[in-house]
């Protein structure tokens, strides 16, 4: 059964103008900030099944690096 929403309900004053209040301002200004300071990776299910938790996958990937590291450094003091 749906709640009967009464004037009281509302919490916006009516002396407010919303086109007054918004006026000016700018929609998605701190969108790009956000991202840059977001790094959000979406699994494939199967990999996600690999790993019990966010540690276990930051574990994983600094194997990874070091791994890539040491490679890296065999290579260029092979040559």
């Amino acid at each position: 059964m749906k709640k009967k929403t009464t004037e009281m309900d509302d919490e916006l004053r009516p002396e407010y103008d919303l086109k007054s209040l918004l006026k000016g301002g700018v929609r998605g200004k701190y969108a790009k900030r956000y991202r840059e300071g977001t790094n959000l990776v979406l699994l494939e299910p199967e990999i996600a099944k690999a790993f019990p938790n966010e540690k276990a996958v930051n574990d994983a990937l600094r194997l990874v690096m070091a791994l890539n590291k040491v490679q890296s450094q065999a290579r260029q003091s092979a040559r």
